[in-house]
C-alpha cells in the first residue's frame, strides 16, 4: 500500500514549521504502512559544506575512525553529529567522492543521502515513533518528503525503506512497483551509479540522479523516466531547489495535490493535507497520469 507525503514551502512564512507540518502529514499516512518510515528535509548546510547522512542499523558504532579516515581520503575537513543510529557528516570535500569512499571502505554502514541541503532519516516501526525518534517536528527548511511503508514484496528492513538518494540532494519516494529495475540497475552501474539495496525505488532514484548529472533539468529527467521506467508508480521527488511529482501513464496509485500562494503539498490521501495552514483557500487537484508537475524556489 504505502503512503507518500511531500511539502514544498514557496515562501518563508512557514519554513520554521516545516517539520511540524510534515510530521502531522506523516501521521495521517501511518495506516498505509506501519512496517517502516522515513523522511528527508531540505535545509542549507554551512556555506561550502556538503552533508552525508549515514546509518549503522542495529549496532553501536564509533563514528570517529570513519570520520578521520574520510578526512584523510578527501584531504578536507569532516565533522560528525550523531543522532541515535544515524550520523550526519559535514565536509568541505566532494560529497559524491565521500559517499563512494564510505560505500567502498565501510561496508557495515549505509550512506542514506548526500548534498548541500538534505538530511535523511529512516527506520523500521510505527511512523509516529520514527518521526519522534529523529525529531522531525522540530526541523526547519524549505521542503520535505516522507514515506510510510507496507513491505508486501520484501523484508522489513531499514535500508529497504524510503526515501532513497543516490545523487546529490536528489531524493525519491515511491508508491508502486517497477518491472524493469534489474535491467536498468545494470545500465546505471555502467554509468557510474552505486546502489546499496535491491529495492526498485533506489533504481528510480539512481535513474534521476544519472540524468541530472548528465545535465538534464528535473522535468527533462522525468520525461526520460516516462520512457525508460516500466511499471506503475507515483513519485514524489525532492531536489536542491525544488519539488516534483510524477504518476505513470495509467496512474493506479493514488495521489492528491493542494497549492496555495505559500506552499504545495502532495499525499496519497487528502486527509494528510487537510490540517495544513490556510488549506481552505488551496487549489486541490488529482495529478494527471503521465504529466510532470514541478515547482522551484525563487532565485
Amino acid at each position: 500500500m504505502c503512503g507518500i507525503v511531500g511539502l514544498f514551502l514557496k515562501t518563508e512564512k512557514y519554513r520554521h514549521e516545516l517539520g511540524l507540518h510534515t510530521a502531522a502529514m506523516l501521521h495521517e499516512m501511518r495506516g498505509r504502512g506501519l512496517d517502516s518510515a522515513g523522511f528527508a528535509v531540505y535545509d542549507p548546510a554551512r556555506e561550502g559544506h556538503t552533508r552525508l547522512t549515514l546509518l549503522s542499523e542495529g549496532r553501536e558504532f564509533d563514528w570517529s575512525p570513519t570520520a578521520a579516515a574520510l578526512e584523510t581520503a578527501l584531504n578536507a575537513e569532516v565533522t560528525v553529529r550523531q543522532i541515535l543510529d544515524h550520523a550526519v557528516f559535514e565536509t568541505t570535500g566532494d560529497g559524491r567522492a565521500a559517499r563512494q569512499w564510505i560505500i567502498d571502505n565501510v561496508p557495515e554502514v549505509d550512506v542514506l543521502s548526500h548534498g548541500r541541503q538534505i538530511e535523511l532519516y529512516k527506520s523500521v516501526g510505527d511512523p509516529d515513533l520514527v518521526a519522534s525518534r529523529y525529531d522531525l517536528a522540530s526541523r526547519t527548511g524549505t521542503h520535505a518528503i516522507a514515506h510510510t511503508r507496507m513491505a508486501t514484496e520484501s523484508a522489513v528492513t531499514t535500508n529497504g525503506s524510503h526515501p532513497f538518494v543516490t545523487g546529490a540532494d536528489t531524493c525519491l519516494v515511491h508508491n508502486g512497483s517497477l518491472s524493469n529495475h534489474n535491467q536498468l540497475r545494470k545500465k546505471l552501474v555502467q554509468q557510474g551509479e552505486s546502489f546499496q539495496t535491491e529495492n526498485d525505488s533506489e533504481v528510480a532514484a539512481g535513474y534521476l540522479s544519472w540524468r541530472l548529472r548528465e545535465g538534464d533539468t528535473i522535468d527533462e529527467a522525468l520525461h526520460g523516466a516516462l520512457r525508460d521506467l516500466d511499471g506503475f508508480y507515483t513519485f514524489a521527488i525532492g531536489v536542491e531547489n525544488g519539488f516534483a511529482i510524477l504518476r505513470d501513464p495509467i496512474a493506479c496509485k493514488p495521489a492528491v495535490v493542494a497549492e496555495t500562494d505559500d506552499w504545495v503539498a502532495m499525499s496519497s490521501e487528502y486527509r494528510a493535507i487537510a490540517m495544513l495552514p490556510d488549506v481552505a483557500h488551496a487549489s486541490v487537484f488529482e495529478p494527471d497520469p503521465g504529466r510532470i508537475y514541478s515547482w522551484s524556489l525563487a532565485a
